[in-house]
């Protein structure tokens, strides 16, 4: 792959499934050679679901009993067109051919993510996400690289964070340290010390906006809480906080991942007192977000200077600033800032994984996920000929 230029496409639906997100990523080989090419983002798209496709996949991931295997392998098919119609939008939008494209990276839509640990003690560890590359590959004759997770459970990691190799290539400083926050349903941490001999750590700190959207759609019918509006109706309620920070997940050290079959309104219910006002509960998940991302950033890397936050979370100014009242002495910004897009950071990371699939590179880290050692991660599923 040792060429000056690559178009690849990174594709995600992640923990919130509020649609399909699909990066467009150019790679340009840098003077001391392919391995570490630059990379940047041409082009974005965000493609919406199917609205009965969405609930299905929300209420699987929060644990919902799932009917049949037909059920599950219908859905996986589906997801799979779904995916490869976001890619062809994406390629239509930046006026190019198929055969522009080195290759797809999916991530997929994970349905369950079962690491060892507090939430899960068995000893088969697993985590499955669906949208059947093979039907990616047939429907948009591009090379598809998917499944990145699993290898990395396999040689003893959590199989999450994946994206801490790319923060680290697009946001790390030499003069100060660094952490970048991804807000999705679940929030995750990437440590970035300042220390170029320093290992990049990270790890999931729980719930980010997986909590608060489905307490706002059980209560307000909307799919989330735009601006926070609805949380600000209301005010944190301290006994309840005290019995959400209790869960024994947030007191576990990294590595660590978890998922909406953790954080669930049944989760938040065993809770409740019962007379809590919506708007307070809202309130409340918020706080615990904030929170809980700010004490797990003390915890790891209590020198942080500057907080880079991603994901969908950074458009609720609520969130963001009890987030930042939390962690007195740290510059808390978008990584829009630095010139990524807060909206598009993981989906440039599933092209910058299949970037490395294809060149036989690592793409975990396992000072991130406690994996045995580095792995070439992912399954290629080549484009018809």
């Amino acid at each position: 792959m040792a060429t000056d230029s690559h178009l690849f496409i990174g594709l995600i639906s992640g923990t919130s499934a509020d649609g399909i997100d699909a990066a467009l990523v150019r790679f340009d080989a840098s003077p001391d050679g392919d391995k570490h090419a630059r990379c940047r983002l041409v082009r974005g798209h965000s493609h919406a679901w199917p609205a009965p496709m969405r609930a299905r996949l929300v209420e699987i991931g929060q644990g919902a009993r799932i009917d049949s295997l037909d059920e599950i392998a219908t859905l996986d098919v589906q997801a799979g067109e779904a995916f490869a119609e976001a890619a062809l939008a994406l390629i239509d939008a930046a006026g190019l051919s198929a055969d522009a494209i080195t290759a797809i990276g999916s991530h997929g839509q994970t349905v369950r993510h079962r690491p060892a640990g507090a939430a899960y003690d068995g000893r088969h560890p697993f985590t499955w996400q669906i949208g059947d590359a093979h039907v990616i590959a047939e429907r948009t004759g591009i090379a598809t690289v998917a499944d990145f997770r699993r290898r990395d459970l396999a040689a003893g990691g959590h199989g999450a964070p994946l994206l801490p190799a790319l923060h680290n290539a697009l946001l790390r400083a030499p003069d100060e340290d660094r952490a970048v926050l991804n807000l999705g349903g679940i929030a995750n941490l990437t440590l970035l010390p300042a220390d170029p001999d320093a290992a990049v750590r990270g790890f999931d700190t729980g719930p980010a906006n997986c909590l608060m959207d489905a307490w706002c759609l059980r209560h307000t019918g909307r799919d989330y809480d735009a601006g926070g509006t609805f949380a600000a109706d209301g005010s944190p309620d301290g006994t309840l906080l005290a019995r959400l920070l209790d869960e024994a997940w947030f007191a576990e050290p990294p590595p660590k991942s978890t998922g909406r079959e953790q954080f669930h309104l049944d989760w938040v219910a065993a809770r409740l007192s019962g007379d809590e006002r919506a708007e307070d509960v809202q309130a409340t998940l918020l706080e615990l977000s904030a929170r809980t991302i700010a004490d797990a950033l003390r915890a790891t890397q209590p020198g942080t200077q500057r907080l880079l936050a991603c994901g969908g979370g950074v458009h609720n100014p609520l969130l963001m600033a009890r987030i930042a009242a939390h962690l007195p002495g740290v510059r808390v910004e978008s990584t829009a800032v630095h010139g990524v897009d807060p909206d598009l950071v993981e989906a440039m990371g599933f092209a910058w994984l299949a970037r490395q699939t294809l060149a036989g590179g690592a793409g975990n880290l396992p000072s991130v996920s406690g994996a045995t050692g580095p792995r070439v991660l992912g399954v290629v599923h080549p484009a018809a000929r």
